[in-house]
């Protein structure tokens, strides 16, 4: 199981009901009961909620104690991946997570979606997938690097992330020169869960914009502890940073996601910033091609417990809108 839970913004089925089709009046459900061409509507005063879940091995969830919603410790199965579509005719991804009870039975249906959803809009369901599921729930959990992104070799040059290949050093922040095992890509609407974080120039010492995925963990060395973490050195999400000024949502268009592994999770420096790479666990194994996953299975030993954990901050020590504010004093010591 993994040490740390995951926060998943989601709606309860009963806030997505079948505005027109076949199951007209009925609530989401999953992918067995859904009926094609069937549009939902999004109840007006449908707000997201907060579903932690811990991973399992099998593939499967278990819901965490700091959940909103769902029974402590019940079993979720991530079902499948829909698509709806909005009026404007563009796609939507919602994964359908469900919750079971002791017995086996659906005791709730989740809907997560990939991209902001209006209420009192319809959505036409237009797609039901239960191969790619996991690999879209990988891909949200997976740290990425966009393009562009400037990453430090070995040799002290700074190189894009997309001009990268596999066998090239990059400089590690505790393990010297490593050279890189595999390289993801994918690209995807910027949107909801997908929209990358900006770090504007100078937030954190960052000789350039950065442009991170959202749960991308950030390596800072406080001279002072100044967030009361009890440490100096702390790695924390980019999301928990957003102030609306100097770290914001990049959302519109696509964006190119780039993920870098080593045989350990490593810290590497993106234009400036010390960064994590690749962590392989539960949640994001299903990002690796099978032939990879074969190839690399049984080598990655450094991917074993969750490395770097006993640094990680959470998003408690870092409610205030001037946090990033407050870390870069703490690393200059003033």
């Amino acid at each position: 199981m993994s040490e740390t839970a995951q926060a998943l913004q989601v709606y309860p089925a009963a806030m997505l009901p079948v505005s027109n089709g076949a199951n007209l009046g009925d609530n989401l459900s999953f992918a067995a009961d859904l009926m094609l061409d069937d549009s939902y509507q999004l109840a007006p005063e449908a707000a997201p909620q907060r579903l932690s879940l811990h991973a399992l091995e099998n593939g499967h969830f278990r819901v965490a104690d700091n959940t909103e919603t769902g029974c402590v410790g019940a079993t979720v199965v991530l079902d499948s991946c829909i698509t709806l579509m909005d009026s404007q005719s563009q796609p939507i991804e919602v994964l359908l997570l469900v919750e079971v009870d002791g017995t086996g039975h659906v005791a709730q249906v989740y809907a997560m979606p990939l991209a902001p959803l209006e209420p009192k809009s319809d959505y036409r369901l237009v797609g039901i997938d239960a191969e790619t599921a996991h690999l879209r729930f990988a891909q949200v959990a997976c740290v990425s690097f966009t393009r562009g992104t400037r990453l430090s070799l070995a040799t002290g040059e700074q190189r894009a992330v997309e001009e990268l290949q596999v066998g090239d050093k990059l400089l590690t922040r505790d393990a010297g020169p490593q050279p890189i095992r595999w390289i993801g890509q994918h690209t995807v609407r910027a949107m909801g869960e997908f929209a990358p974080v900006h770090i504007a120039k100078g937030t954190l010492h960052n000789e350039r914009d950065l442009l991170v995925s959202p749960d991308h963990r950030l390596f800072v060395y406080q001279r002072e502890d100044r967030l009361g973490a009890g440490r100096a050195e702390v790695l924390l999400k980019a999301r928990h940073l957003l102030n609306g000024e100097s770290v914001t949502r990049q959302e519109g268009g696509f964006v190119d996601y780039f993920q870098i592994l080593f045989d350990a999770h490593q810290i590497v420096f993106a234009e400036g910033i010390a960064a994590e790479t690749l962590l392989i666990e539960a949640r994001t194994r299903s990002a690796l091609p099978a032939d990879v996953a074969e190839t690399l299975g049984g080598t990655l030993a450094g991917h074993a417990s969750r490395a770097h954990s006993e640094f990680e901050v959470g998003q408690s020590l870092l409610n205030r809108p001037d946090a990033a504010e407050l870390l870069l004093r703490a690393s200059r010591g003033v």
